[in-house]
């Protein structure tokens, strides 16, 4: 059965159908197919091996899959790779920068690289520098930057052009914490720029302060696609404490209006029970719900709803997939 859609494949800037990559030993990719929404962002996550990079990889168009099609911003990326370029920045976790070249140096000649007019390219420029604070460095060489400094160029270089979709592979790696907090604040206002970014990490902690999205790969296939933030997401998880256990409890809660995926029902040391359970209604739904519960007879102690992690939806999912295959060394 295909993994659950975010919702929004109908109105994707990035919509990946059917993708397949191999490298000469091994399946990295299989039959991968998702939609990424305009304006989120998206948390590209798994395990070691899980096929992340060369999934960004292929979106960028810098592999050639054995099948499935790619398009950025309705454009092919295989049929028309330099016209979707235009819509793409790419920031790999390992980047180069010419070092010998001042900041300023380094932008106007990714500029002309992505086709930017000569006359609009001081424009460009002064935008981007300004965008990620880096006019006060514009004058100093690329090789006496420190890491942070370093990161937020690659970053500049990767937007100069405005592209639609962004691309970013371990962006944090190397960071010490002040500048972590200066790139997540960075990313949000990229997003609010209107721009689309899949950012893959192994740090969930961090990610959970700016992505909207989720996408959860094991073994080359896609595992999980949902929404994570509270503007984005469509259904919020209750928790239920009850004063006493209660048979059947799972299938009780089911068949009310707004209840799905009912995920425990355990004793607790009190002798009485809890149950956690995704709820799509609102407010007054829920106040609705509690009532109705009480008036079927639970002993209800408790219901409130219950923050979860973005670690605890990532471990929770993988444990429902199963064990993991494996080592097969996939990017």
């Amino acid at each position: 059965m295909p993994p659950p859609m975010d919702g929004s494949m109908s109105e994707s800037v990035v919509r990946v159908d059917g993708l397949v990559f191999d490298y000469p030993t091994q399946r990295a990719l299989f039959d991968v197919s998702c939609g990424v929404g305009r304006a989120t962002i998206t948390a590209l996550v798994g395990p070691n091996g899980a096929g992340k990079t060369t999934f960004m990889r292929c979106i960028a168009g810098l592999e050639t899959p054995f099948a499935g099609s790619v398009t950025v911003a309705g454009l092919d990326v295989l049929a028309e790779p330099r016209r979707a370029h235009q819509h793409i920045g790419f920031l790999q976790d390992f980047f180069g920068l010419y070092e010998d070249l001042t900041v300023r140096q380094c932008l106007r000649f990714h500029a002309a690289a992505n086709g930017i007019a000569k006359s609009r390219r001081n424009q460009a420029v002064e935008r981007v520098a300004e965008l990620l604070n880096l006019r006060s460095r514009l004058d100093q060489r690329a090789g006496t930057l420190s890491r942070g400094l370093r990161q937020r160029l690659a970053i500049a270089q990767a937007i100069i052009h405005e592209p639609d979709v962004i691309l970013l592979d371990e962006p944090s790696a190397g960071l010490d914490p002040e500048a972590r907090e200066s790139l997540s604040s960075l990313l949000r206002q990229l997003r609010h720029a209107g721009m689309t970014l899949i950012v893959s990490s192994h740090i969930l902690t961090e990610l959970e302060d700016y992505s909207t999205h989720m996408l959860i790969l094991r073994d080359g296939r896609v595992v999980e696609h949902c929404p994570v933030s509270g503007e984005e997401a469509s259904a919020r998880r209750l928790r239920l404490m009850l004063s006493d256990p209660v048979d059947n409890l799972p299938e009780r809660l089911m068949r009310h209006f707004g209840v799905g995926n009912v995920l425990q029902a355990d004793v607790v040391p009190t002798d009485g029970a809890t149950a956690s359970f995704d709820f799509t209604g609102d407010l007054n739904a829920q106040c609705t719900l509690l009532r109705d519960l009480i008036g079927d007879g639970l002993p209800v102690a408790a219901l409130a709803e219950e923050q979860r992690t973005m670690h605890e939806v990532y471990r929770e999912r993988l444990r429902a997939d199963g064990p993991a295959e494996p080592d097969r060394g996939a990017a």
